[in-house]
């Protein structure tokens, strides 16, 4: 199996090392295409403005000075073009993407993107609390296994996984569980500040949220030290409302 690796967090993200690791468990073809730079929040943005160039950084290790919907778009089709990957494995994400997460992360965006490409996509994240080491080792310890019973399903061509570990030691781990994308009430952290020159400027810092969401979902999971796998699809309609408003334009 040939493996195409990426993330949000940059090529010195200390995740990516945790996600070779984890990716050498599968197989030895391992490629890694990440962005130059911290990516985070980027969600699934191309770079449009400003043209993308390829670092080398040793065999089959590529920076790339764009997003990584960029990364992945050139991996799969320039970097690699010649044999395709069979895998795209994106993270291991420094910090949760559970519930409305998702629609920030980068990280969730290169599988996604992957996907639409037509390579099925799996993403992967470490929560953390700021300020305090992550526990790598829980994603390296526990993603083999994981990773290794998802290949044998057959996944649908327009799902990825996304896949959050809690932020405990390995042995701290009571389980997998299979989940639907949370909800949660947000607080966003907006500081205004105030430059030398005494004009205002804005901080986007961490997003507080309330309770551990609704059972079954990822929010829950987590915050009960359940490794949660949660399966995304492509399509964005809400066939409920679709339904609803069948006749409304008629």
């Amino acid at each position: 199996m040939r493996i195409l690796l990426s993330n949000d967090d940059g090529i010195l993200g200390p995740g990516l090392i945790a996600l070779e690791k984890i990716a050498r468990t599968l197989t030895d073809d391992v490629w890694i295409v990440a962005p130059e730079l911290d990516q985070s929040g980027s969600s699934h943005s191309l770079t449009l403005r400003d043209p993308l160039r390829i670092r080398e950084i040793s065999d089959k290790k590529f920076a790339i000075n764009g997003t990584p919907t960029d990364c992945v778009l050139i991996g799969v089709n320039h970097i690699m073009k010649q044999v395709k990957p069979d895998l795209v494995l994106s993270g291991v994400n420094y910090g949760a993407n559970l519930a409305e997460d998702i629609t920030y992360s980068g990280t969730v965006a290169a599988a996604m993107e992957a996907v639409i490409i037509g390579i099925p996509a799996i993403a992967m994240s470490q929560v953390i609390h700021y300020g305090q080491p992550a526990h790598w080792a829980t994603s390296e310890h526990h993603a083999p296994l994981v990773l290794k019973q998802l290949l044998k399903q057959d996944l649908d061509p327009n799902v990825l996984i996304n896949i959050n570990f809690p932020n405990v030691a390995p042995a701290d781990i009571k389980g997998i569980r299979l989940t639907k994308q949370g909800q949660r009430q947000i607080e966003g952290e907006l500081e205004e500040r105030t430059d030398p020159r005494g004009k205002k400027y804005y901080w986007i810092g961490a997003i507080n949220y309330n309770g551990i969401g609704e059972r079954g979902t990822d929010l829950e999971a987590v915050a009960h030290n359940c490794i949660s796998v949660t399966p995304l699809t492509l399509d964005l309609t809400h066939y409920q409302t679709l339904e609803k408003f069948e006749n409304v334009f008629c």
